[in-house]
C-alpha cells in the first residue's frame, strides 16, 4: 500500500489506493490485508472524505520546543495529551467554521498518526509496527477559551476544528519531514518533524501505556511555532513533505 483515501460516490462509501491521481478501490479490511481493483474508478462524482473514522482523536501538545516558547510554557517531561471530539473532523476542501468571531481562533499545522492495529503497552522500538500511516492535519484552537480554562478539549473540539487528510501515506519515515502552513498563500509555519520533542514512536508507546488504541485512531503530534489567528475568507494549506497537501477555507 501507499496513499490510502476514503471516498463517497452517491450513497456508497469506499476506501481506495491513490496512484498518480487515480483511485483503485479496496476490498476487505483496510487495516488488514485488502486487495485492490486493477482498473481505476472514474473520479467523476467522487467526493473525498476524512480518510479514517477513528474511535478517538488524541492531541499531543507542546511537542515542538519553539512552539512551547511562543506559548510561554515549560517543555513537558512526558507527552502532554488530551482528546479532541471526533465530530470536529473535517475533510480536505471543507470549511472551518469560527463559532465565536469575537474570539481569537488560530491555526496549528500538525503531522497526524493513524493507528493500524489494536495497541496496548507497546515499547517505543515496537510502536512503528502498530502505525498504519501518516496524514496532514490541523488543530484549530479557540485561544480565548483555551486561556480561560485549565482543560483544553472545549477550545479545540468545535465542529470543523480538526481538518484531516486528504490521504494516509503508509510508506513514509516521519522523522525528518518539512512541515509548513500557508495562509492565503503566505508561509506562516515552517519547520521540520526532527524538531519534535517526542517522536511518533515514543508518542504511540506512551499513550498505549495509558489507554488502548484501536485501528483508525488518530494522534495529532503537535504544532511548530508560527501559529496565528484566522478569519473568514482565509485559505489554509498544510504542506508536509511526502504527503498530499491539506487545504481548507474559513468562514
Amino acid at each position: 500500500m501507499a496513499a490510502i483515501g476514503r471516498f463517497r460516490k452517491g450513497d456508497e462509501i469506499f476506501y481506495a489506493k491513490i496512484v498518480d491521481g487515480e483511485l483503485f478501490r479496496a476490498h476487505g479490511d483496510i487495516f488488514g490485508s485488502p486487495t485492490f481493483d486493477k482498473k481505476p474508478t472514474p473520479r467523476k462524482g467522487v467526493k473525498t472524505l476524512v480518510p479514517v473514522t477513528p474511535s478517538k482523536v488524541i492531541n499531543v501538545g507542546l511537542n515542538y520546543a519553539d512552539h512551547a516558547r511562543e506559548m510561554k510554557r515549560e517543555l513537558p517531561k512526558t507527552p502532554l495529551f488530551w482528546f479532541k471530539a471526533t465530530t470536529a473532523l473535517l475533510a480536505d476542501g471543507g470549511k472551518i467554521e469560527i463559532p465565536f468571531p469575537q474570539h481569537q481562533t488560530e491555526f496549528e499545522a500538525e503531522l497526524a498518526i493513524v493507528i493500524g492495529r489494536k495497541t496496548r503497552n507497546v515499547t517505543p522500538s515496537a510502536a512503528s509496527r502498530y502505525i498504519f500511516g501518516y496524514t496532514a492535519s490541523q488543530d484549530i484552537t479557540d485561544r480565548t477559551i483555551q486561556h480561560s480554562e485549565s482543560q483544553w478539549s472545549r477550545s479545540k473540539s468545535f465542529d470543523t476544528f480538526a481538518p484531516l487528510g486528504p490521504y494516509v501515506e503508509t510508506q513514509i519515515d516521519p522523522t525528518d519531514l518539512t512541515i509548513q502552513l500557508f495562509q492565503n498563500g503566505h508561509l506562516r509555519q515552517n519547520s521540520n518533524t526532527r524538531e519534535m520533542i517526542f517522536k511518533p514512536a515514543e508518542i504511540v508507546s506512551f499513550i498505549s501505556t495509558n489507554l488502548t488504541l484501536l485501528p483508525g485512531d488518530v494522534i495529532l503530534t503537535g504544532s511548530p511555532s508560527g501559529v496565528a489567528p484566522i478569519q473568514s475568507g482565509d485559505r489554509l494549506e498544510v504542506r508536509i513533505q511526502g504527503l498530499a497537501p491539506l487545504t481548507n477555507s474559513v468562514k
